[in-house]
């Protein structure tokens, strides 16, 4: 403590702007790049002159980069927010395997605050006071010494010029085999934290400031419903369950040695094995399901500049309505009937701003006995959305035990976790064969079907991975491989041939055929229907498409 100025000072360290830099470079490097570090050792095979080249270029390219932007009133700020960054994005990768890509950051950015709380752990906030926060403060603590313009020119310089050097001798040094490795692995350098996240958020938002004003073009206008008007048959009803985090793995339908589908089994359905998604995340599996463009073709961009599905039937006079439990309709049915369950706040199923996936079945009992025309209900579940598994099902189907009640993996087991999964999977077994029961009390005066998908899988320990949101091209099949049911009341059963329709079942599908196969049980007409990937009209006692 210092007397003389009539008030007690603190004493802080002074360090100048060029060691604060690397000693920041470093803590970055050091501390919150796991992830990338054993990737590197693995993708490179364990070769120990290799790694220690790769890992000295990528520390001068740090140093490189921190000195350059470590100018007065600029440098704290900037270095705090990386820190702080780099710690939050540390804990997501090395504790669930994600990358954190366009996608991931638009998922995050597209999910509601209940959903955002269950990431938010006593664990995680202990990691960003121990890697985020202490070492901000220590930051804030340390006077920096700054030289005059010119010097600082000439002593940045003198860092920048040798560091970048260094870093490019380094990498020519194995370059062939730096190549083979980030070909054959596309996860290794996104995983380089805080720099490629940052990178990526800043793309985002620049494409985020662009779509605000897309419109979507009209499609299908055209479309109609190509048989005699309601009044001279049944009026059709159709409800279509989107799915949230189902993968086909766990379902038992498909092979998976536990009994998570007990109530389907007993049903007359057609399940599809082998069927694979768009996305690994919602964000971009929900809208292109529903959207006429293929998995290959989809973008986000063409996404919200292209009408849905919903419009198409909404344009050949068909009504719609979208009944959300999740975190919402995606632009899919934009300007038209969107109803959010979880505002309802029912307390039987409701709390904390989610509702367990039976609101939804509530209400269509309510509901369905006012319809009296064509129409097409979109259930839009929470499913078994983690990581909190154990709040997606009621008490009475904790099945399967010792089962996770956390949202904190590190608290438990991976057979808790695996348990706690199959409890969610098991539910919604019972929601879809809840949906068939209602369906089939309505068969003396609709036509009605079931057709269910999930938006994509979910990782519960493959590989270090949990939870979902992989890029697509290094995503493992878990995360891809989804469960696709579809059920048919008595009056449209009687409209395909059974062999055929179980035939189908042995090829495989995708969400490319979610579009055109409603369109054809519809019976809508369009241009826009492609009839090569719609499932069941071909299948259509009669048919010629």
């Amino acid at each position: 403590m210092r007397e003389g100025t009539g008030r007690a000072s603190l004493w802080r360290p002074e360090l100048g702007s060029v060691t604060v830099s690397l000693l920041t470079a470093l803590y970055l490097l050091a501390l919150t790049n796991w992830s990338f570090w054993s990737k590197g050792w693995l993708y490179l095979e364990g070769r120990p002159t290799t790694f220690a080249s790769i890992a000295l270029g990528v520390a001068c390219l740090y140093v490189a980069l921190c000195v350059a932007v470590s100018l007065k009133y600029v440098m704290k700020p900037l270095f705090i927010a990386l820190i702080l960054a780099s710690a939050a994005g540390a804990w997501f990768m090395d504790r669930f395997g994600v990358v954190i890509d366009i996608e991931m950051i638009r998922n995050a950015a597209e999910t509601n605050s209940a959903e955002a709380g269950h990431l938010i752990t006593p664990g995680f906030v202990i990691h960003m006071l121990a890697y985020g926060v202490l070492p901000s403060l220590l930051l804030v603590w340390v006077k920096v010494r700054h030289r005059a313009f010119f010097g600082k020119v000439r002593g940045n310089l003198a860092v920048i010029v040798p560091a970048l050097v260094v870093a490019l001798v380094a990498g020519l040094s194995h370059a062939r085999v730096y190549a083979a490795a980030v070909r054959a692995h596309h996860d290794w350098f996104e995983s380089l934290n805080p720099f490629v996240p940052v990178v990526t958020a800043v793309q985002f938002a620049i494409g985020q400031s662009g779509d605000v004003n897309v419109v979507a073009a009209p499609l299908g206008e055209d479309a109609h419903v190509s048989d005699a008007p309601v009044g001279q048959r049944k009026p059709r009803l159709m409800v279509v369950v989107a799915g949230e985090t189902a993968r086909a793995d766990n379902f038992s339908l498909g092979g998976y040695g536990r009994d998570t589908n007990p109530e389907l089994a007993k049903k007359d359905i057609l399940y599809f094995p082998d069927t694979t998604s768009c996305g690994t995340a919602t964000a971009v599996s929900l809208p292109c399901m529903f959207s006429v463009y293929t998995r290959s073709e989809y973008t986000h961009r063409k996404g919200l500049a292209t009408q849905s599905l919903l419009w198409v039937l909404s344009h050949a006079g068909i009504h719609v309505e979208w009944w959300d439990n999740n975190t919402g309709d995606k632009g899919i049915a934009r300007l038209l009937k969107v109803h959010s369950l979880i505002d309802s706040g029912n307390p039987a199923y409701c709390s904390g701003g989610e509702c367990q996936d039976q609101v939804l079945i509530d209400a269509l009992d309510g509901w369905i006995g006012s319809v009296n025309r064509d129409t097409v209900l979109v259930l839009h579940q929470i499913g078994s959305h983690g990581p909190a598994y154990y709040q997606r099902y009621p008490e009475a189907f904790r099945r399967f035990q010792p089962e996770c009640r956390s949202a904190e993996f590190s608290d438990c087991t991976k057979e808790e976790i695996v348990n706690a999964y199959d409890n969610t999977i098991a539910y919604t077994d019972h929601i879809l064969a809840s949906v068939i029961d209602r369906l089939q009390k309505q068969e003396d005066r609709l036509d009605v079907s079931m057709l269910y998908m999930s938006d994509h899988g979910e990782s519960l320990g493959e590989l270090g991975l949990y939870l979902h949101g992989a890029p697509y091209m290094i995503a493992p099949s878990q995360q891809t491989h989804v469960p696709f049911v579809l059920w048919l009341g008595k009056g449209e059963k009687a409209a395909y041939s059974a062999a055929c329709l179980e035939g189908k079942t042995r090829e495989p599908q995708s969400h490319d055929n979610l579009f055109h196969t409603v369109l054809g049980m519809m019976r809508v007409e369009t241009k826009v229907r492609d009839p090569s990937l719609d499932i069941v009209s071909g299948c259509r006692e009669g048919a010629t498409s």
